[in-house]
């Protein structure tokens, strides 16, 4: 068991050809065809793990932080945050980017991008989330680097870099919120 459950790469291995099985099997007909069916299969994988840690990061990791105590800190702050935030920035990057190719897939892009009637609602979510993927690589993700000591930086500039990407995070924590609203109630 632990050479199959120890090892990530080989249970997410197995999860994906699962998957792929299943889009073989005769009943599996997406409601747009097997590429929208694949790449909607993608968005919500990416958007679960980049949603999942925002809401980790905010609901656990902030608020337990100043309870940690200090010796115990280094665990987080140069194992656990850096990897947790490369999952984060690029589960954000590749949510956008299938998400902009769903929208294509169901010609539904414009529409969406120009706020028209027919697809007001995903293009309000769309822009959410683009809003929060900004926040992402351009506020949170260079905030970090400087709090967590992966860019050289003062102790006071540390903490203001701290407080900066604690900020955007709670806005994309406030913004996701309506954004999986207008998400999840498309259609």
């Amino acid at each position: 068991m632990d050479k199959l459950f120890g090892n990530l790469h080989l249970v997410l291995g197995i999860g994906i050809l699962l998957a792929i099985a299943i889009m073989f099997e005769p009943s599996f007909q997406p409601a747009m065809g097997t590429l929208n069916g694949v790449f909607q299969w993608l968005h919500v994988f990416f958007a679960i793990t980049w949603i999942g840690l925002l809401y980790y990061f905010n609901f656990v990791q902030i608020p337990t932080m100043p309870t940690i105590p200090a010796e115990l800190k280094p665990g987080v702050s140069k194992y656990i945050a850096p990897k947790a935030l490369f999952f984060f920035r690029w589960a954000a990057a590749f949510t956008v980017l299938t998400g902009l190719i769903l929208a294509h897939l169901y010609h539904e892009l414009t529409e969406a991008l120009t706020l028209q009637e027919s697809a007001r609602l995903i293009g309000i979510g769309m822009y959410l989330a683009l809003i929060m993927a900004a926040n992402v690589w351009f506020v949170i993700w260079p905030n970090q680097k400087k709090a967590l000591g992966i860019v050289p930086a003062e102790d006071a500039v540390k903490a203001k870099a701290a407080k900066t990407a604690m900020y955007a995070s709670r806005i994309n924590t406030m913004l996701s919120i309506p954004m999986l609203l207008c998400m999840t109630n498309m259609h």
